[in-house]
């Protein structure tokens, strides 16, 4: 990641400094307990057939304050209400062209359920098509633009949301590791990080897809 000439002033309370930043662990499928036992806020398990990460079978017990998310890229309302019921998901994240429309949809149907709805940057981004979603949606999660829904495994220009406009939390992903927790030190400490609910992790964690590297992520956590 390119090192970003973050400008820090000492008077803005940091999401880091107040102990609140969450941590989403995303691409759950070969050693789950292992990871729910590091006791993360967010287990994402990923329903895309394409992904090396998607995820069948049988879902081991997890604790109910672990929030299981999943991950869907323009999948059916009928689709995604099965594997919430059959999985007791807490929160969908849609990663996919879902409009604004669909989402409202899947709110009513789901009323429970927390719904995040993704977007991918590069360097640059019009934040005008976030206005739709607002009033549907209970989070956002910026990540990486690149070939593939996600897991691309590098990150975006986070000076781009210096640029926010909106009050409603959201998740910092793309390509995050161990590699980059100073620049997202420094980046948490801006004004543009104010409503950085949580930061979302995936590849650089990994021995092979799906498979988390247990002592990395414990890592990790002692950083955060």
């Amino acid at each position: 990641m390119a090192a970003y000439n973050y400008t820090v002033k000492d008077d803005v309370p940091t999401t880091l400094e107040n102990n609140t930043i969450k941590l989403k662990i995303c691409g759950m499928k070969l050693n789950t307990a292992n990871v729910a036992a590091l006791q993360p806020d967010y287990l994402g398990f990923i329903f895309w057939e394409h992904s090396k990460r998607n995820f069948t079978g049988d879902l081991e017990s997890i604790p109910h304050q672990i929030k299981k998310v999943g991950v869907f890229v323009d999948a059916t309302l009928d689709e995604i209400k099965e594997k919430v019921k059959k999985y007791k998901l807490l929160a969908v994240q849609l990663h996919g062209k879902e409009t604004p429309e669909f989402c409202e949809k899947l709110k009513n149907d789901l009323k429970k359920i927390q719904i995040i709805k993704v977007f991918s940057i590069k360097d640059e981004f019009n934040f005008d098509v976030l206005k739709p979603y607002e009033a549907i949606t209970d989070f956002y999660l910026f990540d990486t633009k690149g070939k593939l829904p996600g897991g691309n495994g590098y990150t975006f220009n986070w000076d781009v949301l210096k640029s926010y406009p909106s009050k409603k939390p959201y998740f910092l992903s793309g390509g995050i590791g161990l590699g980059e927790l100073d620049q997202l030190e420094l980046f948490l400490k801006i004004p543009a990080s104010k409503y950085c609910h949580a930061i979302d992790v995936n590849s650089k964690f990994e021995i092979e897809p799906g498979l988390k590297n247990i002592n990395l992520l414990q890592a990790l956590k002692e950083k955060l």
